[in-house]
């Protein structure tokens, strides 16, 4: 039997020293989009040097571990490390500028672009956040963005990780993928769940945190979580039913079918449904089994911690250098309780530390799916922070 994991707050010496250390950047160069599904260890010993004449990729990966990779200007080059160097913390993709030229692979002195690490709530995954990243990389392309499939989910799933699945734990393997990719975040964005992994980031890790760090909760309080009225959609009664379902499933309209007739929403029921993925094995596409992209008896636990988890202390003692902004969907279905409202505002006078803060806003016109009711408004408040963190690195360049 493997021994226990170490408690999610006993962060290593070594994580504490690596992760997210404040750094200088040099002035961007002309770079390319990087993707990957799976990390990598940094200090593998053997790989092999791949040479492709596609001339115009800017999206690479490399067989069989799908990690990162370098595309130039001329070529292609991909470094296969030897698999069994191979070792995986977190499914992810890098979404970077134009105007970024850096991966994992490079010189350990060579400093990291600007970062925001984006993170998805509870059922879904990195490609919520997909189209989005690549407008903010389009409109900020000195900027890169790292979308995470968390524990449990996506591709993730197939990840295999210990007990237990926490708001903690969640926030370590983040910690633990920036370090592995030798990244310094300086935005954290989470939505709903994620939210929270972020705050848990930043309580976790917040004496090596980049300064200043900017932390997005989209729709989500700190603490308690309260169930929403009638007629809304309850994310723990969704879950427990998804468990109920059998693992293999004839069609996605089978499985929308079945959660309206509990009287989820057609919204939701559509959306749980991407989640479905052909379960017959490569070349037999006549088959029309599909099974989950995520591990249901994980999300129920992480969803306890959920509800469970208060991260009110980060809140209203916020680190030095940390700023934490609240965003609130003006139709959201998840209830703001007065008393969240007025302790945020609170925390709002009281955080006076430079450089930090905390900070409420409300995106009108939005239910919970912030990101898909009304992109271009969150596009337009998440922006004001790209613009403050360039300019303050242009002026300490």
């Amino acid at each position: 039997m493997a021994p226990a994991p170490a408690p999610p707050r006993a962060l290593s010496a070594e994580l504490r020293r690596a992760a997210l250390g404040a750094v200088a950047l040099p002035a961007p160069r002309p770079g390319a989009r990087v993707r990957a599904a799976r990390p990598r260890e940094e200090n593998f010993h053997t790989h092999r040097l791949l040479m492709s004449s596609n001339m115009n990729s800017r999206s690479l990966v490399c067989p069989p571990c799908n990690c990162a990779q370098m595309a130039l200007a001329d070529t292609r080059v991909a470094y296969q490390p030897d698999v069994d160097k191979h070792a995986g913390v977190l499914a992810y993709e890098l979404v970077q500028g134009d105007l970024v030229q850096w991966n994992s692979f490079m010189d350990k002195s060579i400093p990291d672009p600007p970062t925001a690490v984006l993170l998805h709530g509870i059922l879904g995954s990195r490609k919520n956040w997909g189209s989005f990243a690549k407008r903010l990389a389009h409109e900020f392309p000195m900027w890169q963005f790292l979308l995470v499939d968390l524990r449990c989910h996506g591709d993730s799933a197939s990840i295999k990780k210990h007990g237990p699945h926490t708001v903690a734990s969640t926030a370590l393997d983040v910690l633990k993928l920036v370090v592995q990719l030798r990244l310094t975040p300086r935005v954290l964005v989470g939505h709903s769940f994620g939210g929270k992994v972020a705050l848990s980031m930043v309580e976790q890790a917040a004496k090596p945190l980049a300064r200043p760090v900017r932390v997005w909760v989209l729709d989500a309080t700190p603490g308690k979580v309260r169930a929403g009225g009638d007629g809304e959609d309850h994310p723990a009664e969704l879950i427990e039913f998804l468990r109920r379902m059998p693992a293999q499933v004839s069609s996605k309209v089978e499985v929308v079918n079945a959660l309206v007739k509990e009287q989820f929403s057609v919204d939701v029921a559509r959306w749980v449904a991407t989640n479905l993925r052909r379960s017959s094995p490569l070349g037999q596409q006549s088959s029309s089994n599909f099974s989950w992209t995520f591990d249901l008896n994980g999300i129920s636990e992480m969803y306890k911690s959920y509800e469970d988890t208060n991260l009110w202390s980060i809140v209203e003692n916020v680190p030095r250098g940390v700023h934490i902004n609240f965003l609130k969907a003006e139709r959201s279905l998840h209830r703001w309780a007065l008393e969240d409202l007025k302790r945020i505002h609170s925390a709002e006078e009281l955080a006076a530390d430079e450089g930090g803060g905390v900070e409420m806003h409300v995106l009108e016109d939005a239910g919970h799916w912030v990101h898909a009711d009304n992109p271009d408004g969150l596009f337009r408040i998440l922006s004001s922070t790209f613009r403050i963190e360039t300019t303050i690195r242009g002026m300490q360049d």
